[in-house]
């Protein structure tokens, strides 16, 4: 692993466990894609939950995505319904309209998923 990834991970998880927003998706990301540390889903989704209700956009974009990868199998901690708030909000609150757009896509996929027309 580098040591530069270890390093930002180790400031990244200071930063979080102050409250820091940002660093908490950034944690969150690092989570899910298993860099500086082992790929862990429920860490991510803890991290991405932690800046989401905060009101991070990205983090509530990455967390609404993950955990509609829950409803379609995977065991993350998620109660009904999560997904689409999440998602939901992400598309309300971004003032960028392809995050907008992917969000509400996302948003779309979620619901077809669960059966809803």
């Amino acid at each position: 692993m580098c040591r530069r990834t270890i390093e930002a991970t180790r400031l990244y998880r200071l930063a979080a466990d102050q409250g820091n927003a940002h660093a908490q998706g950034n944690l969150g990301a690092l989570c899910a894609l298993g860099r500086g540390m082992t790929k862990y889903f429920g860490e991510a989704v803890r991290y991405f939950r932690l800046a989401a209700e905060q009101g991070d956009v990205p983090s509530q974009f990455k967390l609404g995505v993950l955990l509609g990868a829950a409803a379609a199998g995977r065991a993350l901690p998620a109660t009904p319904g999560e997904a689409a708030r999440f998602l939901a909000q992400a598309a309300q609150q971004t003032g960028d309209e392809e995050t907008r757009l992917e969000a509400l896509a996302e948003l779309r996929e979620y619901a077809q998923s669960r059966g809803a027309r």
